[in-house]
């Protein structure tokens, strides 16, 4: 009788055991709570600089149609003519007028 308490009680550490390393993976592993938040911060990061970087690549766009060969705005050609060239000086303002 004494080996069976006793194999009863050995099959409850060892069940206790297991449920204590299956929750401290839930919240220190890989996967866990921890690691959960700083992956959401790491994602809020991510969306600020995706939404920069598409700020940047529909500018970068915009000017490339603006220096489309069969249609360029004049006044960007002649910006980056005069820019060019060296004959815009440092206290000349560009001023753009859009049409209406």
């Amino acid at each position: 009788m004494h080996n069976t308490v006793s194999g009863e009680r050995r099959k409850r550490i060892a069940a206790l055991c297991v449920l204590l390393a299956l929750a401290g993976f839930a919240v220190a592993g890989p996967t866990g709570l921890l690691a959960w938040s700083e992956s959401a911060a790491t994602l809020e990061q991510r969306e600020a600089e995706i939404a920069q970087l598409t700020e940047k690549r529909d500018a970068l766009r915009n000017r490339v149609m603006l220096l489309d060969p069969e249609a360029a705005d004049p006044d960007l050609a002649s910006e980056l003519v005069r820019k060019q060239l060296g004959v815009i000086h440092e206290d000349e303002v560009v001023i753009t007028i859009e049409d209406e």
